[in-house]
């Protein structure tokens, strides 16, 4: 081997697929889902603050230029009829589509589309020009806006220059800097693998597996040309009200959305979609970001392929109007084919003025087109009645559609208070999860004299505490202790919380808080820091659980039942308990819920002890329970899991015995989710940290950072 050929580095180490731990042992658990987004990824540095810069932005002066952008057509990459409009749209769309209601992934809150995998789902195909053509605007105002906002911003604005009165925009969405690879999007090996992969049966849209909504790998929403590919618009239907109510839609929503997405812009099928080169991830070097390239060198809508659907929907796909409801309801419709080969609908003897000019060319007038998600609004009865009444009242359609546009791109934002700009709409909508600023100057210490003195238990008062706290999702900012929801329908019945535990406990925090001129909110709260700094006594350490006032009671009124019930927990590893048996342990389920906590990898460890020694278990049992001393914030949990004087033996359906390996006697019971924290590499690591003799004191002062982190999870006001 000479010289040349030798290489500089370890072949392959940082370009070729390689085996990886989970890899090799795919049994393991992953904690990387705790660890994404670090701040080693972040080329803005800790000190960064993207809502300071914010109050920068000249925002009058940005949307004059993203005005100008709209019909500013590049040659690289030229604009349908001269408009970037249905550009700007689908890129905001598509950003904020993938919004799901479960687990609150997903969504524009991020900037994720710019990174794998979705910067390269088949559905995104050609959104990376729209991408580069919004960079000019990026690199003039930098910091002070990023790029989730922007893209949301240029759907928005879009919108507003085709005629289209819309109902606001909020700035606040903070970039992520790499790929949020632990996202679950599915288990198929291969894009657009058929439907029947993640269904129960895929006659029944209400069997696709949670937390999914998106019915194939790489799509949104739905497959357009049907069901698998097959068309059947009332089949379509069903798989469309399923999708858009994990999205967090309801029926007049849907039609709002679907009609006035389609009402401008067009699709793109005009040649062979076999031709366009690979995805943005597997493009090469000299693409420089781009993929789908078309061989025939043009970017002109005559020669352009996206989806395979070929034609606009509208006679004036640049012009907020009712077309897209007048060409759907007064002509009949026949299945036919795109340039490309895909399933599509057109119109039976449609008049010459109702037929759109070419994109690229307006002396030539071409075919609209419906797709069968579009003929489901035709044919679904309720679809149907829905879209006569927007036919019949243009106005209101034009508000139904404004309103559910500002929700599709909003939803992952969290409260109102997090939105920023004069754009802002005043009214606060009830998916915003609104709460009213709580009371600040009350008797905090009179008030933990009096929870003190109340009988609860410590473990009463921690649960109900963390119980009001663990439904934080960072992923769309909903839930958490502000509201104290957890006194509301429907979260008072839900089995994880034990109504009559709950009720017991709210029966005599309410008093308390009433003469206190305390939110009961608060006063929950400052129950759970009672209790641990209780516990942390009887470990031999005097604390203080930090707390600050100002949360707020929520009224059933101002609460969107139907959404909080998707958020029920049907497992919780910090209390050892899930509602029944499931394909995934409760393991899993757990790192899952602390990753939307926010927490890393040591916190969850930390609470996980902590928790066992307060006596938190759902329905009192002893599992994990690893001392004779509960109620006392010790390290037992940690120096027994650790300790070789035991073994653990199976007993089946997830439960273990902690057995004196000398005399055989059984110590302590456990579930999974105690000894994963043994078996597991890493949190092993985490757990004999604090098993240490020298780390009581520490273990006390972590978990304590760790459960005032949790309790202040989603206070935006702090």
């Amino acid at each position: 081997m000479n010289e040349m050929s030798k290489c500089p580095v370890m072949h392959g180490s940082n370009t070729e697929a390689k085996m990886t731990p989970t890899e090799w042992w795919p049994n393991a658990l992953n904690l990387d889902i705790l660890h994404q987004h670090d701040t080693k990824s972040n080329p803005m540095g800790k000190d960064f603050d993207y809502r300071e810069e914010l109050k920068k932005l000249d925002i009058a002066a940005l949307k004059k230029d993203m005005h100008a952008l709209m019909t500013e057509s590049q040659d690289w990459w030229p604009a349908d009829w001269g408009h970037y409009g249905g550009l700007m749209i689908r890129l905001a769309w598509h950003s904020a589509g993938s919004y799901r209601l479960a687990d609150g992934r997903g969504g524009a809150g991020t900037g994720n589309i710019r990174f794998a995998p979705l910067n390269s789902w088949p559905d995104n195909a050609s959104l990376d020009k729209a991408r580069r053509l919004l960079w000019p605007l990026k690199k003039k105002y930098g910091n002070k806006v990023s790029w989730a906002d922007l893209y949301i911003l240029a759907g928005t604005i879009a919108y507003e220059s085709m005629g289209l009165k819309t109902f606001g925009f909020g700035f606040g969405r903070e970039d992520i800097w790499h790929p949020e690879k632990d996202v679950y999007w599915g288990a198929e090996k291969e894009w657009l693998a058929p439907s029947d992969e993640r269904y129960g049966s895929v006659d029944k849209p209400a069997t696709m597996e949670n937390p999914l909504a998106a019915v194939q790998m790489g799509l949104i929403y739905v497959n357009p040309e049907g069901v698998n590919g097959q068309s059947d618009p009332l089949k379509t239907a069903a798989q469309v009200r399923e999708t858009f109510a994990r999205m967090a839609m309801n029926d007049e929503e849907t039609v709002a959305l679907t009609v006035g997405g389609h009402t401008v812009g067009k699709a793109h099928g005009a040649s062979d979609a076999g031709v366009l080169g690979a995805e943005p991830e597997a493009a090469a070097l000299e693409e420089q970001g781009f993929g789908w390239t078309n061989p025939a060198g043009t970017a002109k809508a005559n020669m352009a392929v996206t989806s395979g659907i070929e034609g606009a929907w509208t006679a004036n796909p640049t012009k907020w109007d009712n077309g897209y409801l007048h060409l759907l309801l007064n002509y009949e419709w026949q299945l036919t084919k795109s340039p490309a080969g895909a399933s599509q609908w057109e119109p039976i003897d449609i008049k010459e003025e109702d037929m759109p000019v070419d994109a690229s060319d307006p002396s030539v007038r071409k075919m609209p087109m419906m797709t069968d998600a579009d003929m489901a609004m035709k044919m679904d009865p309720e679809y149907r009645k829905i879209s006569e009444k927007f036919f019949n009242d243009f106005d209101y359609f034009s508000d139904c559609f404004a309103r559910a546009w500002f929700k599709l791109t909003h939803r992952d934002m969290g409260p109102k208070v997090r939105y920023f700009g004069p754009d802002v709409p005043s009214e606060e909508l009830i998916w915003m999860d609104p709460v009213s600023e709580g009371p600040k100057n009350y008797d905090v210490g009179a008030i933990k004299a009096k929870i003190a003195a109340s009988g609860l238990s410590t473990g009463e008062m921690v649960a109900t505490a963390w119980d009001s706290a663990r439904t934080y999702r960072g992923s769309d900012m909903r839930g958490g202790t502000d509201g104290a929801r957890i006194r509301l329908a429907p979260q008072k019945d839900w089995e994880g919380n034990e109504p009559a535990r709950l009720d017991k406990v709210l029966s005599a925090l309410g008093p308390i808080a009433k003469e206190a001129g305390a939110s009961l909110a608060d006063v929950i709260v400052l129950a759970g820091n009672v209790g641990v700094e209780q516990a942390a006594k009887a470990a031999g350490f005097d604390v203080t659980v930090p707390f600050t006032p100002g949360r707020g009671d929520a009224s059933q009124e101002q609460t969107d039942a139907d959404s909080f019930d998707m958020m029920e927990p049907l497992a919780d590893g910090f209390r050892n308990w899930q509602k029944q048996e499931y394909v995934v342990g409760p393991e899993e389920i757990t790192l899952d819920r602390a990753q939307l906590l926010g927490l890393t990898g040591p916190e969850m460890t930390c609470l996980v002890g902590g928790m066992r020694m307060l006596g938190t278990n759902h329905g009192g049992t002893k599992h994990g329970v690893f001392t004779d001393k509960e109620g006392a914030l010790t390290t037992d949990f940690f120096v027994n899991l650790c300790d070789m004087a035991y073994k653990w033996v199976p007993t089946g359906k997830g439960s273990y015995e902690i057995q004196d390996r000398k005399t055989g006697a059984v110590k302590w019971t456990a579930t999974r989710m105690d000894l994963v924290f043994g078996s597991n590499s890493i949190l092993r690591a985490y757990a004999e940290v604090y098993a240490q003799d020298d780390n009581k004191e520490k273990f006390v002062k972590d978990f304590v950072a760790a459960w005032t982190k949790v309790m202040d999870a989603g206070r935006f006001d702090i």
